[in-house]
């Protein structure tokens, strides 16, 4: 297990890297010139010319890269060329919003999705299987800004239980941040809720039918002890595969609905740094980005190996 760790650890580096080359690449073709950004548009030739040169723009592609990349991991991101802030700040003051509505997202989706899953594959072909199971592709296949949009038409327009828009931090009162972060949280929900719980009951039903489990009940076990030590462990395993890239659906959501809902988190100020070409902002967002997706396919496939220790890495069983 632990050799498993430091391989999959060696490949997020890895992919850290490859990444960091892709995100500065791609964002040196953006249109528009970093000197006219930061000067103004009536800037003269002759300012321009002479920043781009302070500022090493004229230099080669890997020359600017590795200055980049070697500040980077040293933990300085820059300095926005907009706020004329350092980034670290900015982006790690964002990330913790977005975090906050990401965390508590996941873990709804996690513990309502295996739920709703296991109470289908138990109830298969029952009113509320069929049910569920409508609104699963119903939510599957809506986008997360239409539910955005609904969700702020029905509680903040006409009922006016909920504020549409905005954000107010866990000091102005627990109840004030609630209002604020109820609405995204549920529309970051609703979609992906029903991945979990689609292919929770698939796989349930796949293991309800398993040897293993029919023993467990000749043995004359009760229903529950069955359903929970013999088949929700491994029912659970490709519920695992798919939170893992729910966390990537995640932040695509992420970025709509806080646009929707005018949230000060990541999404957003990403759009911002592509609107106004902030290219340390955009840089150090997007690795921020690709290092959460990495980390949560770690995280995802370290919980394969605990669940499941036959599941064998490299030739060994995991221990």
């Amino acid at each position: 297990m632990i050799r498993y760790l430091f391989q999959r650890l060696g490949g997020v580096a890895l992919i850290l890297a490859v990444m960091s080359v892709l995100i500065f690449g791609i964002t040196q073709l953006l249109p528009g010139n970093v000197a006219y950004m930061i000067l103004g548009q009536y800037a003269t030739n002759e300012q321009v010319a002479a920043l781009e040169q302070a500022l090493g723009l004229k230099d080669p592609f890997y020359a600017q890269y590795w200055r980049w990349a070697s500040r980077f991991a040293t933990g300085d991101f820059g300095k926005s060329l907009i706020m004329q802030r350092p980034v670290a700040p900015v982006i790690f003051e964002a990330l913790g919003r977005s975090a906050v509505l990401a965390g508590i997202a996941i873990v709804l989706v996690a513990l309502l999705g295996i739920v709703l899953g296991v109470h289908s594959a138990v109830n298969a072909g029952s009113p509320s299987d069929r049910a569920l199971t409508l609104a699963q592709y119903v939510f599957i296949g809506v986008p997360e800004f239409f539910w955005s949009i609904l969700a702020i038409i029905l509680f903040a327009v006409w009922l006016g239980w909920l504020p549409a828009t905005g954000y107010s931090p866990i000091s102005a009162g627990v109840a004030k941040w609630a209002s604020h972060v109820v609405l995204p949280i549920t529309t970051l929900v609703l979609g992906l809720i029903a991945h979990v719980s689609r292919l929770t009951r698939s796989s349930m039903l796949e293991v309800l039918n398993a040897t293993y489990v029919l023993a467990a009940r000749a043995k004359g076990l009760p229903e529950r002890t069955v359903l929970r030590r013999h088949a929700l462990p491994n029912a659970l395993l490709p519920a695992i595969t798919v939170l893992a890239v729910d966390v990537g659906i995640l932040i695509g959501g992420v970025v709509v609905v806080e646009t929707v809902f005018a949230y000060p988190g990541l999404g957003r100020m990403l759009i911002f740094a592509i609107e106004y070409h902030d290219l340390p902002l955009l840089q150090a967002g997007m690795m921020i980005v690709t290092a959460v997706y990495a980390f949560a396919n770690l995280a995802a496939d370290l919980t394969y190996a605990v669940l499941n220790p036959r599941i064998r890495y490299g030739g060994k069983a995991a221990e």
